[in-house]
């Protein structure tokens, strides 16, 4: 008789909504177990082994194979693919055998057909599929590791298929995989995979086996040690032919815990459509009927509850379903417009004109400039000799916004207005209203998230570091930032917390797309989420009336941005256009415009903020719609 331990695989908790709905889970499967002991006391074990490695060719089952020489002639090694770990493995089988260190492939292979006497009629191909799952075998007799699985995630039908060779042996594990609820969130959601080499040497010291899935992107990469669980082990007592004598658990497999998201799913359905159908729109008939838009080549969009930091919904397009990813890879790789990219906290964005309530603040409350201080929009600001910029509606009409105070300025995004109260408040103030508001900073989200940056003398000077003259901060420059360009660079995840922390009275609260984490059962909460507050009082009661009335004004005054597309909309909203310029590639010149916009409703009684970028986006009327279909939705 001969007993061996079978890893027993835990189940991976599962990822839900806010309300309950599962959006990843797990799936029936099953994996192939060799067990030398039976197969080596049937009568054939090389042609049981070439049966089964070619029936799992013929299937399209990836056979389990780290011998690292190449599958054809000539032969080559190729180590790069092996964690450090299996590196030596490799080792200490040529030392077992007695071959020296360097053995080149070539002779490796003569070596392993004589070893293990394969017929002289095998092919070349046949041999190499066969010693790949010698060498696995072999080493079981070499080193501490797992029983052998020469195949996983195999279906029902092809575990048929399998189980009709009756190789001696051989035994099904059943088993799970992830499978996919829903076909969307997939940026947040992420994927699982095998661990790649320097993975493997992380997590081998956690106790991971060598072939464990671990997560790769989003939300199962960034809980991975709440999902993963804890492997058991099972005992199994068999004789020489196979037969099972006892069986038991040893340690018994701890399932892992569940992820509760603050996502709602219905309302991420309707996110990703608008904006999918938005982009898609653009590009076939662009702006109008003319060229602008037809360029657009992404967008993000991101909603908040206002009174709790938590994300609704996190949008970015274009996107892929997750389920398909693993059969779609490489076509996701060369697919135009990256779609694997998490545009709404991976990709950073001049703000544009919604940067102007940073002014604006920055203004009343450190440069003493009140809401009603008026400037006469003269078109073109030239306060300095060498750099004299024009206001955007002087540039496209050769008008002017005439006598303007700082509310109808944001109303009809001024920039000569913003230039001058720039100039007069000075980029440190302004900056520290940016900084507060968490603009250029991680949002505390907990998913991989760039920073960017905020436009001020460090960071210009951080980008040239080796030329004191373009690392000097001017006068124009803070005439750019002013307006939300120079060197501002935000993500859409931080337009969202910007337009939130306004909804909230000055309250910036941490950004958060986990609700809550339960064990497997559901019954238990293990943590919750609850609202963290990161800045409050960033402003005060004048500066409230100020921003936040012009922001109700840009869509109910006629003049105002927004008031084409929410003049008569049924619901009181705020909201603030913009229009960023952006450059082409190692450039200085223009390129054509991204858009951005935040949002809230309901302009009274704020519940939900929204933040939107949309890459080369024409004109800020089509992100406006975009929020509209989602205030519809939510």
């Amino acid at each position: 008789t001969y007993t061996y331990a079978t890893r027993v695989k835990a189940a991976r908790g599962n990822i839900l909504d806010r309300n309950g709905k599962v959006l990843v889970t797990n799936r029936a499967s099953y994996d192939l177990m060799l067990t030398n002991y039976v197969l080596f006391n049937g009568e054939d074990p090389n042609g049981s082994l070439l049966e089964l490695a070619e029936t799992l060719q013929q299937m399209g089952v990836a056979q389990t194979d780290h011998l690292p020489v190449s599958s054809d002639r000539p032969y080559s090694y190729d180590m790069e693919a092996l964690s450090e770990t299996w590196r030596g493995y490799f080792k200490t089988y040529l030392r077992e055998n007695g071959w020296d260190g360097d053995i080149s492939a070539e002779n490796l292979m003569r070596q392993m057909r004589d070893k293990y006497n394969f017929p002289d009629e095998w092919t070349d191909e046949q041999a190499r599929l066969v010693a790949g799952m010698r060498y696995e075998l072999s080493l079981r007799y070499m080193v501490n590791i797992d029983a052998y699985r020469p195949a996983t995630d195999l279906t029902a039908e092809q575990m048929g298929t399998v189980s009709e060779l009756d190789t001696p042996g051989l035994t099904v594990e059943p088993t799970a995989v992830r499978a996919y609820a829903t076909p969307y969130a997939a940026h947040i959601l992420g994927r699982t995979g095998p661990m790649d080499a320097d993975e493997y040497e992380y997590y081998k010291d956690l106790g991971y086996a060598m072939d464990a899935q671990v997560g790769k992107e989003g939300l199962e990469q960034a809980f991975e040690a709440q999902l993963h669980g804890v492997d058991g082990t099972r005992l199994t007592k068999v004789d020489q032919d196979g037969n099972v004598l006892e069986q038991y658990y040893d340690t018994t497999p701890e399932a892992g815990d569940n992820v509760y998201l603050t996502i709602d799913i219905d309302l991420q359905q309707a996110a990703e459509e608008a904006l999918e159908d938005l982009i898609l729109d653009l590009r076939q008939n662009g702006v109008d009927g003319e060229d602008m838009g037809k360029d657009a080549e992404g967008g993000a969009m991101v909603v908040m509850d206002v009174n709790t930091g938590e994300v609704l919904a996190s949008a970015s397009y274009p996107t892929y379903d997750p389920a398909t990813y693993s059969q779609r890879f490489n076509e996701l790789l060369q697919t135009d417009y990256s779609p694997l990219l998490n545009r709404v906290t991976q990709m950073t964005y001049f703000p544009g004109s919604i940067y102007k309530m940073i002014t604006a603040i920055a203004a009343v409350d450190y440069g003493g400039i009140g809401r009603y201080y008026e400037i006469r929009d003269r078109g073109i600001y030239t306060y300095y000799d060498t750099f004299q910029p024009k206001c955007h509606i002087y540039t496209s009409s050769g008008t002017t916004h005439g006598v303007v105070n700082m509310m109808q300025a944001l109303s009809v995004s001024c920039n000569y207005y913003f230039y001058e109260v720039g100039r007069l408040t000075g980029i440190d103030a302004i900056d520290a209203v940016a900084q507060a508001f968490g603009l250029g900073e991680k949002t505390g989200v907990e998913l991989p998230e760039e920073a960017g940056q905020r436009a001020n003398p460090q960071t210009k000077k951080a980008l040239y570091p080796d030329d004191p003259v373009s690392g000097d901060w001017y006068g124009a420059d803070t005439l750019q930032a002013a307006i939300g360009q120079s060197d501002n660079l935000i993500t859409p995840v931080q337009l969202a917390t910007y337009a939130a922390t306004i909804a909230n009275n000055g309250t910036r609260l941490r950004t958060h797309v986990v609700d809550k984490i339960t064990d497997y059962s559901r019954q238990t909460v293990l943590e919750e989420t609850k609202p963290e507050v990161v800045e409050e009082n960033i402003f005060d009661q004048e500066v409230l009336e100020t921003v936040k009335g012009a922001m109700r004004n840009v869509v109910t005054s006629p003049s105002g941005t927004g008031y084409y597309s929410y003049g008569s909309y049924e619901i009181p909203i705020a909201a603030k256009t913009g229009t960023a310029q952006t450059y082409l590639p190692n450039s200085n010149e223009y390129d054509v415009d991204n858009i951005t916009l935040i949002a809230y409703a309901p302009y009274d009684d704020p519940q939900i903020a929204i933040g939107i970028i949309m890459e080369h986006g024409g004109k800020s009327v089509y992100a406006a719609n975009v929020a509209k279909a989602i205030m519809d939705g939510y």
